[in-house]
């Protein structure tokens, strides 16, 4: 059994659906994590399905719950914010499980960028003559034909894609909004185990996963649930550091995907880094995602506005397809 979690809160710090802000307490190196009671969770129509009574998560009934209307997954986000320790807890692996689900079952792979790359012995491709003179010379010198593994072609080949995601972790951050960061993180990882750095941001850049790293996705994902909104939005930061981890990858392909409003709280010329990125994408929410926009057309980024956390990673495939 497993349990869920409470809905998103919009800046502010209050509820959607106007309910009440949640109290305020103190957690392990976290002075502005927030809990929300029981009653408050309550409030959602299918609280009392999935979560039977204290500390109890019905994970079936939430999986259930998920495939009859997606939206519940904001109950889901929610339920990460519990006062009670053992149903936020089952809240958080449940969530970070539901997101690894999702990512899994969007498109395995992502284009990169195509150049010839010189394959010895291959049975297709172009010859390269010039490479291949040192095959045949040895050939003859042995007085044979010269054979395949004698010879050098030029292939296409997709180099592959390193990915900074940087996700906003300001005031005007939810629960749904976080859900849809972690489900990006998964999503990324998948597509490039090698090389995918995650990072927060709002009036301090943290790092939650280097560039290279043995952090699984799951621990990512939980570490993201586990954010709450709360300070400025210091969105040039949080781009300077994208670029950072992304100097020393070896992949051909470097995306920033980052998650945010893009309501930078001062000029902090973070159109002026975004136009110096050769690939960003911006994913914003589908309800304040004005600001995105315009920092998209400054830039010359790509993005898109998210309805639903669950349905951020096909429009990151997508923004991904159309650019490669």
């Amino acid at each position: 059994m497993t349990s869920p979690p409470a809905g998103p809160s919009p800046a502010g710090g209050q509820q959607d659906g106007g309910a009440p802000r949640p109290r305020a307490r103190r957690d392990k190196g976290n002075a502005d994590q927030r809990t929300t009671g029981r009653r408050e969770l309550a409030r959602h129509a299918r609280f009392a399905e999935v979560s039977p009574e204290v500390g109890v998560l019905d994970e079936r009934a939430m999986r259930r719950a998920l495939a009859d209307d997606p939206a519940t997954f904001e109950l889901l986000a929610a339920m990460t914010t519990a006062t009670d320790e053992r149903l936020r807890a089952a809240a958080l692996r449940l969530a970070a499980a539901v997101v690894l689900d999702r990512a899994r079952a969007t498109r395995p792979t992502v284009r990169g960028i195509s150049r010839l790359r010189p394959v010895r012995g291959a049975v297709d491709g172009d010859l390269d003559i010039d490479a291949s003179m040192e095959g045949v010379a040895a050939a003859r010198a042995e007085a044979r034909p010269p054979g395949r593994d004698d010879l050098t072609t030029l292939l296409w080949a997709r180099a592959p894609t390193a990915f900074a995601v940087v996700v906003d972790r300001s005031g005007s951050m939810s629960g749904t909004r976080l859900g849809s960061a972690a489900l990006v993180a998964a999503a990324c990882a998948l597509r490039a185990p090698r090389e995918h750095a995650v990072l927060t941001f709002a009036g301090t850049v943290d790092v939650i996963r280097p560039l290279v790293s043995e952090l699984t996705p799951a621990t990512v994902a939980e570490r993201l649930l586990r954010l709450r909104g709360h300070g400025v939005t210091r969105l040039a930061a949080g781009l300077r550091g994208a670029v950072d981890q992304l100097a020393n990858a070896q992949a051909g392909r470097r995306v920033v995907i980052l998650l945010s409003d893009c309501r930078s709280t001062n000029e902090d010329g973070a159109a002026d880094i975004a136009r110096l990125i050769p690939e960003l994408i911006i994913l914003a929410p589908a309800d304040d995602s004005d600001q995105a926009a315009h920092l998209a057309r400054q830039s010359g980024a790509r993005w898109a506005p998210i309805t639903h956390p669950l349905d951020a990673a096909s429009a990151l495939d997508y923004l991904l397809q159309t650019s490669a």
